[in-house]
Formats: structure tokens, C-alpha cells, sequence
């Protein structure tokens, strides 16, 4: 029990369906700065039932436990990659993996849904790494939202390529686009980026799509949702009519059924989405009595000892910078990460928070997708998100695969 102004019992959470959590309009993203334009950005907040931040695990319901139709050694796959998947640890497929790969292999366009925290970068890279090896001329693009997750993909794919001789480059804003020039003008298979960066380095004559037989949108949502849209088509108009497309995204909006119609050919859809948000990740809300102060109450939260590693989220980058800065005053170890921080602020917040230095990450929604850090005790939306599927990215950073999380709302 957390104290009396969590709510958890569904008697509470019908009367608080009654009326709008909140509504809220204006046309500012969520970072802090005006939303870019590019036809597939929300200008507007939506509103959010109360009851929709509250939702009871059900760690302790007998659950019927997926078999998956395939091992690893199933796969039409190259024995090296094989004894690579085996060495980072994986046991079984996702369902995702298990859906996807296959049909990857087979060369044929692909859309994949699934939740946070699935396994879907595992679902592309292990056949495309195939591709690869089979042919060491191919090279393959993937797009990702923001420069954490381009990196993470990046390092996921070095952990199962070591000693393969299959090579990237990793091209995001916020770091030396020199550095990524020099990299580009050696030989490379990969190229992972970010759509601005990307579409620079295009426009410089150092990328030349036309060499790309093979591109994945990862998190396209998301994409679409920071305005990324104009980027995307103008990478897609470039690269080869005869290639593999590959789409994963965790919502199947009518801008993603859009999108899907002008870059995929007759796509094989895989959905492996299970509700919007995952059975283990508990979920209820903080209300903020009339008198109380706000940090207090988040500050009471963080004292107490189940309150292990907490990623907290903020609406506003100058807001979740005061926040952070106030957390370390009390004597609480944090970390703060937003689109103010150069990169290597960021990565070096990141690096804290994961290795346990810090016991708080403080964010703004640059953190709530893609992002893979393992045991996440908690995470809390000190302030409400603008959408629910921002809701339902940032509680995904916890409770990831068969581990239990919990998420609290924070309403005034």
C-alpha cells in the first residue's frame, strides 16, 4: 500500500470515468518546443479517462504460456548466426520472432505489430544478418525515431555480428555528422539512422539509397507522431522499386494503414498485440489532494524501499530538469534526460540509470519507446501524457517480458 490516495478498487475508477481526467489543447510537443509539421504529428492533447491509468496485474492468473512454433535452430538460418543468437541468450522465439522470421527470410514485405518490449528488434535483425552473410554486398537501412533507440538497434546488432565481418553505421543527430562522413566512406552493411540525419547525409551525396535492397521502419508510429513523415517519403521515393520492406509499429493507426499502402507491396501482417497495455504491469493513479504538494508526494514515493528504479516522466524538458535537479537535493540520486541535452549528456544519463548509479531517470516522452533497460521497478507520470498511446509507451518500460512492473499517474 502506497498511502490513501491511491486509488486501486474499480468502484473508484467508475466514478472517475464519469468525467475527463483531463483535456488539454494548444499546439506544443510533448519536448518542449512547437510540433513539427509533415501531416502525421498530433497538434492536440487528447482526453484520458482517469480509468484508463488503472488496471490490476494479473501476475497471479494462470495464463496459458505461448509455445512457439519454431527454435532458433528451426530457422533457415547460417549455423554461425545460430551459435551467436545461442551466445546472447536467447532461449526461444517471442511471438513476434516467431511470426516475423520466417517470412523475412523468405524475402516478402512484412508488417509487424506487437507491444513494447516483445522482441521485435530480435525479429528483423537475426534474418536480416542472414541476408547479409548470404550476400555480402547487400546492405540494409532501418529507420528509427530517436538517436537512443537508433543506437540501442546498433549495439544489438554488433552483440550478434562479433567475429561476422559484417559491418554499420549508426547516423543520428546530435553527434558529429563529420565523424559520421569519415565512417560512411568505409565499408559498411548497415546503415541505422534517424530521418533528418539520414535525410542530411542523403542530400550530401554520402548516402546513396539506391544501393538498398532491404529497409525497415522501426517504431513507425512513433515516426509519424514526431513529424517525420516528409522524411520518410522522401528516403522511400529514393531506394529501389524492387526491395524488401519491412514495418513494425505497436498501433495500427489510418496514417499507418496509409503509409502501408505506399511503401509495402502486398505485405504479410503479422499482429502478436495482446491489449494496449501488458497483464503485468500494474497499473493506478495518485491523486493529489487539495493542500498537498505534488513533489512531496513523489518524493514520499521514492523513499520507500520497493521504490528500487524509477523512470519518472515530465511533460516539459525545463520541467523535467527542475525536477531532477530538486530530487538531488533531497538527497535522492537522479538523472535527467530531454531534447536539451546534447548526445552525450544523454548518453551518459542513460549509462547512470542502467547500471544503477542513479536510482531516478526524470524524462520527458524522448524516453517512453524503443528504449530497453532492464528492471524497471517503476515508472510514474508525474505529469499526464498528451495521448494514451504515449501512456501506453511510457508504462512499457516496465514489466518487460515475464517481469512484474507497476505504473502510477500522478492527477491534480
Amino acid at each position: 500500500m502506497f498511502n490513501k490516495n491511491v486509488y486501486s478498487s474499480r468502484r473508484q475508477a467508475q466514478k472517475a470515468s464519469l468525467k475527463p481526467a483531463f483535456s488539454r489543447g494548444g499546439g506544443s510537443s510533448r519536448y518542449g518546443g512547437q510540433r513539427r509539421g509533415g501531416g502525421g504529428g498530433r497538434g492536440r492533447g487528447e482526453s484520458i479517462n482517469a480509468s484508463r491509468f488503472i488496471n490490476k496485474s494479473v501476475a497471479n492468473c494462470v495464463e496459458e504460456k505461448f509455445a512457439p512454433k519454431h527454435n532458433f535452430t528451426d530457422f533457415q538460418i547460417d549455423d554461425i548466426l545460430k551459435k551467436a543468437i545461442v551466445s546472447k541468450g536467447y532461449v526461444t522465439p517471442t511471438p513476434i520472432q516467431d511470426g516475423a522470421i520466417p517470412h523475412i527470410i523468405k524475402g516478402v514485405d512484412l508488417l509487424g505489430i506487437a507491444n513494447t518490449g516483445t522482441g521485435k528488434t530480435g525479429a528483423f535483425l537475426i534474418p536480416l544478418i542472414n541476408k547479409v552473410r548470404s550476400d555480402k554486398k547487400e546492405q540494409v537501412l532501418i529507420i528509427a525515431p530517436t538517436r537512443e533507440l537508433a543506437i540501442q538497434i546498433d549495439n544489438e546488432l554488433k552483440g550478434f555480428t562479433a567475429g561476422m565481418k559484417i559491418y554499420s553505421v549508426c547516423v543520428v543527430g546530435g553527434m558529429s555528422i563529420g565523424k559520421q562522413i569519415s565512417e560512411l566512406r568505409y565499408q559498411y552493411n548497415f546503415i541505422i539512422g534517424t530521418p533528418g540525419r539520414l535525410k542530411d547525409l542523403i542530400n550530401r551525396k554520402m548516402i546513396h539509397l539506391e544501393e538498398f535492397n532491404t529497409v525497415v521502419l522501426d517504431e513507425a508510429d512513433r515516426m509519424l507522431d514526431m513529424g517525420f513523415i516528409n522524411e520518410m517519403r522522401f528516403v522511400m521515393a529514393g531506394m529501389p522499386k524492387e526491395r524488401q520492406t519491412l514495418f513494425f509499429t505497436a498501433t495500427l493507426s489510418p496514417a499507418i494503414e496509409k503509409l502501408i499502402g505506399e511503401f509495402l507491396r502486398n505485405p504479410i501482417r503479422i499482429s502478436v498485440k495482446k491489449g494496449d497495455t501488458a497483464k503485468n504491469v500494474d497499473q493506478d493513479v495518485v491523486r493529489i489532494q487539495k493542500g498537498e504538494d505534488k513533489f512531496d508526494v513523489l518524493h514520499n514515493l521514492l523513499t520507500k524501499e520497493e521504490f528500487c528504479k524509477v523512470l519518472v516522466f515530465g511533460r516539459t524538458k525545463h520541467g523535467v530538469e527542475k525536477l531532477s535537479d530538486m530530487l538531488l537535493r533531497k538527497g535522492i540520486k537522479a538523472e535527467s534526460i530531454h531534447g536539451n541535452k546534447n548526445h552525450f549528456q544523454r548518453q551518459k544519463a542513460l549509462g547512470k540509470f542502467k547500471d544503477n548509479h542513479s536510482k531516478v531517470l526524470v524524462a520527458t516522452d524522448v524516453a517512453a519507446r524503443g528504449l530497453d533497460i532492464a528492471d524497471i521497478s517503476h515508472v510514474i507520470n508525474y505529469d499526464i501524457p498528451q495521448t494514451y498511446d504515449d501512456y501506453v509507451h511510457r508504462i512499457g518500460r516496465t514489466g518487460r517480458g515475464d517481469k512484474q512492473g507497476k505504473a502510477l499517474t500522478f492527477i491534480e
